[in-house]
């Protein structure tokens, strides 16, 4: 296998899964920034556009951070990061979905407005920046809340909605487009993952 992967909070993510599962594999580096991931070669493997991507050794591709995951879950089932009954499996696809949904992408809608990144290939909207940079830390306020009376965000299992979560406050924190708050609960939780060598070590 290769992992396309760039210095991006979706590259993490999935470097992070692998260091969990103890899987690794060939990586390449895609300079997105220079516009590699646009390229006629890359689009042929992922007409997406964006890191990371899988290729097997049979040349089929894999795209989308949480599709890789899974299909890394699935090969290698322990330790379990998706849950293993059904209401487990349901409820850690909750928390994941609302961290990606409500935070990480407001906090990557922020970053790319108001920044103007990639102002060479998108039409950025400042003001809408400011929006996402506004909505990005109410919802943290859920998080805290869930935190309140659980280990991790989907119970007492580490899973890839913690992974998600984590990262993304790590973004956040680095392009600094948005006013994170002081909440307790995420602040014990956050202490607690990342210490964990997966993340630790990304």
């Amino acid at each position: 296998m290769k992992l396309y992967e760039s210095p991006s909070p979706n590259a993490r993510r999935v470097q992070v899964f692998m260091a969990e599962k103890g899987v690794d594999c060939e990586r390449v580096a895609v300079d997105i920034r220079g516009g590699e991931n646009i390229s006629e070669e890359f689009l042929a493997k992922n007409p997406g556009g964006r890191v990371p991507l899988l290729e097997l050794d049979d040349g089929t591709c894999i795209a989308e951070t949480m599709a890789i995951c899974r299909y890394l879950e699935c090969l290698h089932p322990e330790p379990n990061l998706y849950g293993e009954t059904p209401l487990e499996v349901a409820t850690v696809e909750m928390w994941q979905r609302r961290v990606e949904m409500l935070f990480m992408a407001e906090v990557a809608g922020a970053f790319r407005n108001i920044t103007g990144f990639f102002k060479d290939r998108e039409t950025c909207v400042e003001e809408w920046g400011k929006v996402c940079a506004e909505k990005a830390p109410k919802a943290l306020q859920m998080f805290d809340a869930q935190l309140a009376d659980n280990e991790y965000l989907a119970g007492d299992r580490f899973s890839v909605a913690d992974i998600t979560l984590a990262v993304a406050l790590d973004f956040a924190r680095m392009v600094k487009v948005v006013d994170l708050p002081d909440l307790a609960n995420i602040n014990r939780w956050y202490e607690v993952v990342n210490a964990r060598p997966s993340l630790s070590a990304t």
